[in-house]
């Protein structure tokens, strides 16, 4: 079981930074105006073509993002069938422990301003 977690981490993590290099690879949508007046060059257009680039990128952030959600859905199911988990359903503040109270000031001294 812990493999499976392992390996389904991995994914998350790599399909996360997969995720953030395409989206900052993308033109936004104020790109389109700076090519209107003869910012746009045809160097893009090269590899994938006029709108080739944008379909191409957009679906794979959208395949890497399924793929996103469905690891993190995982690992979120795999959480709670951990053994070490508190178990019918109690709250896990429930298990916690309260820290020792303060000491309390001896008799005969005095506190500061007074």
């Amino acid at each position: 079981m812990s493999i499976l977690l392992s390996i389904v981490l991995a994914v998350q993590i790599l399909s996360a930074l997969a995720m953030i290099a395409l989206i900052l690879m993308q033109h936004g949508k104020g790109a389109d105006a700076g090519a209107a007046f003869g910012g746009g060059g045809s160097s893009s257009a090269s590899l994938f073509g006029a709108s080739g680039s944008a379909n191409f990128l957009s679906r794979s952030t959208a395949v890497l993002a399924t793929v996103f959600l469905a690891c993190t859905l995982g690992l979120a199911y795999f959480g709670n069938l951990r053994q070490d988990a508190p178990s019918s359903g109690s709250s896990v503040l429930e298990g916690a422990t309260l820290p020792a109270a303060p000491a309390a000031p001896a008799t005969g001294t005095q506190i500061p301003g007074q």
